[in-house]
């Protein structure tokens, strides 16, 4: 079988090279709109209800109408069906504002739906991260959203890459420590878990918000609190959460060494065995 992604667009299965939106969708020409990405395990999607009402949270941040849970449901099914079942890999569904003018204007036109699926290799067992020279806007009109305004993180995620990382880290713009580019980042300080609260701008992560609630009931403490970017260099343990990395412990944040350490581990396996016991938590 070949490991091409599949692509559903606006009620058809489609070609990956096949032309299937207009020129002028608002989504290609001015980053309008918004997206999910949910893990896909063994065939079965993590996490889909709370993964469709952020959706909803960005489309209504953008002021963008619901979106139609039903038809994206549609093309789900249409890219999970299209072939073997995925072992492991990525949903990925974008709503966009649909036809507009050359400009920021919208015009009322139907939304564009995009699904796509693909096949993806599982994370490894740690990685490093890169602390970046740019910020997170925290009074940005898009700040938590998750938009298909992406090039930010294009650029930070480059830089990391060129550095040997995984992740790039964004601080805001007081200076505290916010997220990765499509990761949510926990440090671990005296056995606790702390991460950057909401307000710090970061993304309201699904595996983020999962991992605080599981942790929690296991017994670890877990705070959000704002933190200095500095503890990055005194931390005792560093995690990052994203929908395809699961809890993943970090082995170095630029040129500092860690040690996974047992926190990380304990957070990590609470997360691998409730997400089987538990795929629509």
């Amino acid at each position: 079988m070949s490991n091409e992604p599949r692509v559903w667009v606006n009620g058809r299965l489609t070609a990956v090279d096949e032309p299937s939106i207009t020129a002028l969708d608002h989504g290609v020409t001015v980053g309008d709109g918004a997206f999910e990405t949910a893990k896909i395990d063994h065939g079965q999607v993590f996490a889909a209800t709370r993964h469709a009402r952020r959706l909803d949270r960005t489309l209504a941040g953008l002021g963008l109408p619901v979106a139609d849970h039903a038809y994206i449901a549609e093309g789900t099914k249409a890219v999970l069906e299209a072939g073997d079942p995925i072992e492991f890999g990525r949903l990925r569904y974008s709503v966009t504002g649909g036809a507009g003018p050359l400009g920021s204007d919208r015009d009322d036109s139907p939304l564009t739906y995009i699904v796509t699926a693909g096949a993806q290799p599982r994370p490894p067992r740690s990685a490093s991260v890169a602390v970046v020279p740019w910020t997170r806007n925290e009074r940005s009109a898009v700040a938590g959203l998750k938009t298909t305004s992406y090039a930010e993180n294009v650029v930070a995620l480059a830089y990391a890459k060129e550095r040997g990382a995984i992740e790039a880290v964004f601080a805001n713009t007081r200076d505290e420590l916010c997220e990765c580019t499509g990761s949510n980042i926990f440090v671990v300080v005296d056995g606790v878990i702390l991460t950057p609260p909401l307000d710090s701008g970061c993304l309201a992560g699904i595996t983020r918000e999962v991992t605080i609630e599981w942790c929690r009931e296991d017994g670890l403490e877990v705070r959000e609190e704002a933190l200095p970017l500095e503890i990055l260099r005194e931390a005792d343990e560093v995690f990052i959460t994203s929908s395809t990395k699961d809890v993943l412990a970090i082995h170095g944040v630029d040129d500092r060494r860690l040690e996974p350490g047992p926190v990380t581990a304990r957070a990590a396996a609470v997360f691998a065995r409730l997400c089987v016991e538990r795929t629509d938590p």
